[in-house]
């Protein structure tokens, strides 16, 4: 590898030595870089304000201590195959070289775990460990495989865990309380809430990722292998992120509706809308700034203000809709901007729903059953 911050005589900080088959190409490198660097701002906020919270480090170990993760940790150690020099080396020189690009002093442990669908992630509050399954060994190539290692190397800067560590608490705690009036719903509320920071936190390693490959094409090859298989020279890469735009841009109310109610249970955002928003990044200001060297460092982030953290998430999710091509999401924004007549904008984002019917009383009482019997086909379609 060919770095930056070479001193000319192959030994780098930390006293590690650039080895393996890695890159011949330069590669910048990210001293003291903070996570808050590639965070997306509803995650920074969330990070940010947890760990201004007066004894978060104990309470978190604490619930962490009640979930199986020394058990899963005993589990990998005694049923996977540990990532060394001796054991999936090249693994062991991209895990080295992210942890040396992303300044992360002390290296995770990595597992390679014999499963057949392409997975990987990062556990652990203290001493995160990394697991990848043979599946997304054996699908993805050697750049692709890097910008994974990347990702996970970005959770475990971030300290992602936090998310998933509090996430099992509460799905295991609402199971319990269940029989409690209203006590379900208002843990599943926190939960949604986790799952949304969760679901950033996947952006963000993402752009961790392509700080690490700092190869685009390689970061969008992964992701769509992982949606469609290893038969790359039967996809394209415009075509994919063309699917993420008829994604956002296509349909009436009802697809935006489905839309949500797809996404709120799962942990990931949708393969092609990772691929779209890491192009979008990578195109932003804040992305050439951070490859010219100007980052927010590790050392100022106990300065950060909790009030600066969430104006800039709520300012994104403002952007994020303002600009948005989804039916729902231009109805806020004409309604936000003074828009009249909800009532013929509701009925047009709905594909002309009702149109043209009969306005008078008892043509409208006909017309409400017939809407039935029209929605309950187009359901059972």
């Amino acid at each position: 590898m060919t770095d930056d911050n070479s001193n000319g005589t192959g030994q780098q900080p930390n006293g590690r030595t650039p080895e393996g088959n890695l890159p011949g190409r330069t590669r910048r490198r990210f001293p003291g870089i903070s996570s808050r660097a590639y965070e997306h701002p509803a995650d920074r906020s969330a990070l940010v304000a947890l760990r201004k919270l007066s004894g978060f480090d104990t309470v978190f170990k604490a619930l962490s201590s009640l979930l199986p993760e020394r058990s899963l940790r005993l589990l990998f150690l005694s049923d996977s195959v540990r990532v060394s020099d001796a054991q999936f080396s090249h693994l062991n020189d991209m895990l080295r070289d992210a942890c040396y690009l992303l300044d992360l002093e002390k290296v995770p442990s990595m597992y390679v775990s014999q499963n057949p669908q392409p997975n990987a992630m990062c556990i652990g509050l203290d001493e995160p460990i990394i697991v990848v399954t043979t599946g997304l060994v054996e699908l993805l190539d050697e750049e692709e495989m890097r910008a994974v290692v990347g990702h996970e190397v970005g959770h475990a800067l971030s300290g992602h865990a936090v998310y998933r560590t509090v996430l099992l608490f509460l799905t295991n705690l609402a199971l319990r309380v269940a029989w409690i009036p209203l006590g379900n719903v208002a843990i599943m509320a926190i939960v949604t809430a986790l799952r949304e920071w969760f679901r950033k936190s996947e952006l963000s390693a993402d752009r961790a990722g392509l700080l690490v490959g700092q190869d685009l094409q390689a970061s969008m090859r992964g992701l769509m292998k992982i949606a469609g298989g290893n038969h790359l020279h039967q996809m394209n890469v415009d075509a994919f992120l063309a699917q993420a735009e008829e994604y956002e841009a296509g349909g009436d109310l009802r697809d935006s509706v489905l839309k949500i109610i797809n996404v709120l249970p799962r942990s990931h955002p949708f393969t092609t809308v990772r691929a779209a928003e890491l192009k979008k990044w990578a195109e932003s200001r804040d992305y050439q700034r951070l490859m010219d060297g100007h980052y927010p460092r590790r050392d100022e982030d106990k300065d950060t203000s909790v009030t600066e953290s969430i104006r800039q998430s709520a300012s994104a999710y403002a952007s994020d809709v303002r600009d948005s091509k989804d039916p729902l999401m231009k109805l806020v924004t004409d309604l936000a901007g003074g828009a009249g007549d909800l009532g013929g904008r509701v009925r047009s984002k709905f594909g002309g729903f009702g149109a043209g019917k009969d306005t008078s009383a008892s043509a409208a009482q006909d017309d409400d059953g017939e809407a039935g019997s029209s929605g309950r086909t187009g359901t059972s379609g």
